[in-house]
């Protein structure tokens, strides 16, 4: 018979791919996480993972082994879930895969007023200038700027929000206010860097850029993987960053230039697994995301200046929201 936390390690290896990744999650030694694994393959008497410089793998045999294994999480899960519904009150832990400035930004002011809600729950908050990877586990819930495509996840799109071009008074004063877009290629400018984007829907600079419209090859002052890098270059007086309105609209010293002809807008997407989307904590997470980020449209299409506000509290916070599978 197997032994079911043999089956949660073996889990947590594949998941990862990291023995030490995986020991830290696990919270145990690492080597102790090795000989567990091996031991358990002896017990299968079958080679479950393909061990080099470059992690573990699975083998075949580990692949057919992982499906079964996910199924007897999934259930064991939604066994504790159940349970925890019966008590109407809920515990455990919740991982966001959020982008950083929106994570950063907007959402963890936010989920101030959920930990209000669900003291027993536990949240952890990736804020990462890169994609969350939900099929290899990385979070139960994931906010990205792309609506994913990959099989097997509920996805719901979440709000618009806007961007737009700033630029600190102190810049302008020193270096004058563009007029037209062909102004742009004697500005100092800041954006990313451009082989490590992670989305494109990033590339806002790009149609602005071109040779036709500026003319002449653009100058970057600074570059950076991190858009609250970027506002702090703009914030300093760097150049010429175009920012989400959520953080550059509530700073007196940024101000939006070129209104009429540089206008953004982006979506962001709520994306759950399937198999996570059916536990009430995530249900509870996601409900309340939807109805905390509709509350704060303003502040996201930069109509209001002034920072997150936590909506009132739902009187039936497990309802099912509109769209959930759009």
């Amino acid at each position: 018979m197997l032994d079911w936390q043999d089956i949660q390690l073996f889990l947590e290896v594949a998941h990862t791919e990291r023995l030490t990744e995986a020991a830290r999650r696990l919270g145990i030694d690492h080597s102790t996480l090795s000989r567990r694994t091996r031991r358990f393959e002896q017990r299968l008497n079958t080679q479950l993972f393909e061990r080099s410089t470059h992690g573990y793998r699975l083998t075949e045999a580990g692949q057919r082994l992982l499906a079964h294994a996910e199924e007897m999480a999934r259930h064991a899960t939604e066994a504790l879930e159940v349970l925890s519904d019966q008590n109407r009150q809920l515990s455990g832990q919740i991982r966001l895969g959020v982008t950083e400035g929106f994570g950063s930004w907007v959402i963890t002011p936010l989920l101030a007023g959920f930990g209000e809600r669900h003291p027993g729950l536990t949240l952890d908050l990736l804020a990462l200038p890169r994609v969350v990877n939900l099929s290899r586990h990385e979070a139960d819930l994931a906010i990205t700027v792309e609506r994913p495509s990959s099989g097997g996840l509920v996805t719901s799109r979440l709000c618009d929000y806007r961007l737009r071009l700033y630029a600190s008074r102190d810049y302008l004063a020193r270096h004058g206010t563009p007029r037209r877009l062909a102004d742009l290629g004697r500005h100092r400018l800041i954006g990313y860097v451009d082989d490590l984007i992670f989305s494109d829907q990033l590339h806002y600079l790009d149609p602005l850029l071109a040779p036709e419209v500026v003319g002449e090859p653009p100058h970057f002052s600074i570059r950076s993987t991190s858009v609250t890098a970027q506002y702090r270059a703009a914030l300093a007086g760097a150049g010429l960053a175009i920012l989400p309105c959520f953080m550059a609209e509530p700073r007196d010293e940024l101000v939006a230039v070129l209104d009429d002809e540089v206008e953004v807008v982006r979506q962001f997407w709520i994306t759950s697994r399937q198999e996570q989307r059916r536990l009430a904590r995530v249900r509870l997470l996601w409900d309340f995301l939807r109805e905390a980020v509709e509350a704060n449209r303003g502040l996201l299409m930069g109509d209001r200046r002034d920072g997150p506000i936590l909506p009132a509290p739902a009187s039936r916070p497990e309802r099912r929201r509109r769209g959930d599978n759009a």
